[in-house]
């Protein structure tokens, strides 16, 4: 069995591969910190290389497995629903990058990174993290937003969304070789569709999951996308909420 870590940031993950898969455009004004980390080894002309969410004003929550490249070589976009129009959005580079220290390779497990921005964009509203481990639960219904291959059902490169009800966690603890390639209850998010009617896919890593107004998870890995009986695996906010507030509030001197 192949499993893929979504959107992983490599040059080949991003070539010809859906992203969001079964959704609907949606708009920036809906989803204002929804935003594009781009590379420039991508290579799309967009540069778009995974997703992100704007967490205040100087600071984007993303996925650890994207922030692998030269910090030189990253960028953030905000507010461009259709990434071929420049003339609209804004732009930074990123000045600072801080990867969960317990992340690991292996397991996927604790796939958080903070970027600090050198131009803040102040007046943007930023997205709350979930506090409350209780909010992943079987039954509800958060929405997963990114940009890119539609495989067909929408258009390239432009912001899409899909919600993506959550399955619970014996979901995906029950799929052979879930729980081998490190999905965990305890900092995972279980969520898609069985019969792959709807899922995030390569470059949409680092994206939100959101639920209630506030950011569940992040896309994180899968098998394969939209894929009949693998539901999307997204790394869950709130057991380390403290962890990644400390960096959220911190300066960029305290960032490392």
């Amino acid at each position: 069995m192949a499993f893929l870590v979504v959107g992983a940031g490599s040059v080949a993950a991003d070539q010809g591969k859906p992203m969001v898969v079964g959704g609907t455009l949606a708009s920036v004004a809906e989803a204002p910190w929804a935003v594009v980390l781009t590379n420039s080894a991508a290579v799309r002309e967009s540069k778009r290389w995974c997703g992100g969410v704007l967490v205040a004003p100087d600071k984007v929550l993303t996925a650890a497995h994207c922030a692998r490249q030269p910090i030189t070589s990253y960028g953030v976009v905000q507010g461009r629903a259709d990434l071929s129009n420049r003339e609209v959005g804004r732009f930074s580079a990123v000045s600072k990058v801080w990867v969960h220290p317990a992340y690991s390779t292996t397991t996927n497990r604790n796939d958080f990174a903070v970027l600090t921005l050198k131009k803040p964009m102040p007046g943007v509203p930023v997205l709350r993290l979930e506090t409350s481990p209780k909010a992943d639960r079987r039954g509800a219904v958060p929405t997963v937003y990114g940009w890119g291959d539609t495989d067909g059902t929408g258009p390239d490169d432009t912001l899409q969304k899909v919600a993506v009800p959550d399955l619970g966690d014996a979901t995906c603890t029950g799929i052979k070789g879930y729980t081998e390639n490190g999905y965990t209850a305890a900092a995972n998010v279980c969520a898609g569709y069985l019969d792959g009617t709807g899922d995030a896919c390569q470059g949409d890593s680092g994206g939100p999951l959101v639920l209630n107004g506030r950011l569940l998870g992040i896309v994180s890995w899968g098998n394969g996308c939209a894929k009949e009986g693998y539901p999307g695996v997204y790394a869950e906010v709130a057991p380390v909420v403290k962890t990644l507030l400390a960096q959220v509030r911190a300066v960029p001197s305290q960032v490392r």
